[in-house]
Order: structure tokens, then sequence, then C-alpha cells
């Protein structure tokens, strides 16, 4: 015994010194435990509004195709109408310049009995 504490008392403060490391091992495993848990409820949640999102895109799309005709049709309508005005307003535009020429002439004419002597 010189001093020193009996065998018992050492090998007993020992497992004292081993059972309060486990403790408190084990209080930390938890504590990650509650941590690891509450990150997979965030990423289940996660998960839902992913899918929901991916269920709503998937709808538009859906959408999108269904609708691609008949935009397609309207695009084809204006430009066919486009070339309709077109050739409306050329003809128009050639009535113009005809009446334009006729309206000269008649212009002239009428020049033409105005100068002339009254006999």
């Amino acid at each position: 015994m010189n001093g020193k504490r009996p065998f018992e008392e050492r090998v007993f403060a020992r497992f004292d010194a081993v059972d309060s490391a486990i403790r408190n091992l084990d209080s930390r495993l938890q504590t990650l435990d509650v941590r690891t848990d509450d990150t997979n409820s965030r990423l289940q949640t996660l998960e839902v509004r992913a899918d929901d999102t991916n269920s709503r895109l998937q709808k538009l799309e859906i959408r999108a195709y269904d609708t691609k005709p008949i935009w397609e049709q309207a695009l084809k309508e204006i430009v066919e109408t486009r070339r309709e005005l077109s050739k409306r307003l050329d003809r128009i535009e050639a009535v113009v310049y005809e009446t334009r020429s006729d309206l000269r002439d008649v212009e002239d004419r009428l020049d033409k009995i105005d100068r002339k002597p009254i006999q």
C-alpha cells in the first residue's frame, strides 16, 4: 500500500471513469440522433416539395404540348392574313395611281377647253 490507493479502489475508479465516458458518449449519440432525425424530416419535406414541383411542371408541359398546334395554326393564319392585306394594299395603291392618272388626263382636257377661244 505504500501511500497508494488499494488496487480495488483504483479498479473501481477506473470503472467509474469508463462509465462516465460511456454516458458522455451516449449523450452525444442521442444528440446526434435527434439532429439526424431533424435532418431526415427536412429532407423528406424537400422531397415532397420537389415531387410537387415536378408534378406541376409535367402538367405545364402537357398543356404546352396541347396548345402548340393551336399556336402554330394561329401563326400560320396571321402570316396568311398579312399576305392578303399586302396584296389588297397593292391593288388599292394601283387603283389610286390609276385614278391619279385619270384625274391628270381630265385636268389636261379641262385646261385645253379653257384655252380654246370662244367663237
